[in-house]
């Protein structure tokens, strides 16, 4: 007899979600604040987001590990709370140094948390007995956007940084904390000690691991560099660049809330390489135009696009039938997340020699290899051991 309802269930692994997605939307939406505020330019905020990558490429492993070692669903809530307190310092940081740290700290506990939320998903994802990996992931990004939206709404006030991160920060994560306390129980693993410290995706999760590092190139791009993008393109207000993320965000949100459907009637590969097409159509009209209006438009079908490409490899890697859970999400998150994570300085690098639009270009063509790895996402059988 099951000890909860299948909407507590889905309601706490939603609520981690949405955290997750609000704190990463505070930060992303006053990124040009804070790059004013410590006189930043694209190449130091590239090294600065860099080690951003770095804290969450360390936590991966170890996220894995906690969460199959002592259960997913305590694990993700203690890391929610350091993950608040991160976002906090990062505001609080008088200077670029300390900046640093923060920004490495804010990465791990994004990270972490991104590793054991998933895991707490996959669990819930059985016990609830149908796919809905996709709505979590929905919730992820309208959280994204709400955070954003925040920001759009604190720059307009003129709400400085600290003052906007600790109050909106906390708020949202007592309220996530208290929705997702159902003491739900999570499968721990006894043989976790078998599986290597920092495990890599071997065999078929690494195609996995690859559509999902595609994807999330063009997600960390996104969130860090869309309201440059559109500032320098478009010639618009930074307030007026903060709703680039926004609708990206909200139609993220609206196909992952149809994600687990169209996978039902499509199947997994039909669905992951239409989102492929999706997605380099808008990558391309993105660095093409110098329109508002049209890169908003070209924004809003990335959204469409990579909306679908994590929740369906982490469904996959959740579902392996030879690793423990919290391990092979942590192995394909390595280069999921690397590429949410990497992809933001790595395009700071390339405008910083070029420009922004060169640095839009390399996710057009990496949009353009998810239709190629559409094939990986298909559920695991015997013979892909």
């Amino acid at each position: 007899m099951k000890s909860h309802s299948n909407r507590a269930a889905w309601m706490a692994v939603t609520a981690m979600f949405a955290l997750n997605g609000a704190l990463y939307g505070i930060w992303a939406a006053r990124i040009p604040a804070m790059a004013q505020r410590h006189g930043l330019d694209k190449g130091d905020l590239g090294w600065l987001l860099l080690l951003l990558a770095a804290g969450a490429i360390t936590a991966f492993p170890l996220a894995g590990r906690f969460a199959d070692r002592y259960g997913a669903a305590p694990v993700t809530m203690r890391i929610a709370v350091a993950y608040t307190v991160a976002l906090c310092l990062t505001a609080l940081a008088p200077g670029t140094a300390t900046l640093a740290v923060a920004l490495f700290l804010f990465g791990a506990a994004h990270g972490a948390m991104d590793v054991a939320m998933n895991t707490w998903a996959g669990e819930a994802e059985r016990y609830i007995g149908r796919q809905v990996m996709s709505s979590f992931h929905a919730m992820f990004s309208l959280g994204a956007g709400l955070g954003a939206a925040s920001g759009f709404v604190a720059e307009h006030q003129g709400i400085g940084i600290p003052a906007h991160f600790i109050a909106v920060g906390v708020f949202v994560m007592i309220i996530a904390m208290a929705v997702a306390n159902i003491g739900w129980t999570s499968v721990k693993q006894v043989n976790v000690g078998a599986t290597p410290l920092f495990p890599l995706p071997k065999g078929p999760l690494v195609a996995v691991g690859l559509i999902a590092f595609c994807a999330s190139m063009g997600e960390g791009a996104m969130v860090d560099w869309s309201a440059l993008l559109l500032i320098e393109t478009a010639l618009v207000t930074p307030a007026q660049a903060a709703l680039g993320y926004t609708v990206f965000s909200v139609a993220m949100v609206i196909v992952r809330l149809l994600g687990d459907q169209a996978t039902r009637i499509l199947g997994p590969t039909p669905t992951a390489r239409l989102a492929g097409i999706i997605a380099t159509t808008g990558t391309v009209c993105a660095v093409v135009s110098s329109s508002y209006a049209v890169t908003l438009t070209g924004f809003a079908l990335m959204g469409v696009g990579y909306a679908v490409i994590m929740p369906l490899a982490f469904s996959r890697a959740a579902a392996d039938p030879y690793l423990p859970p919290g391990t092979a999400i942590a192995s394909v998150a390595t280069l999921g997340y690397g590429g949410l994570l990497l992809g933001p300085p790595l395009i700071g690098f390339v405008a910083d020699a070029t420009s922004l639009r060169i640095g839009f270009a390399i996710l057009a063509i990496l949009a353009a290899l998810i239709i190629v790895l559409a094939y990986a996402v298909k559920a695991a059988t015997a013979s892909d051991r």
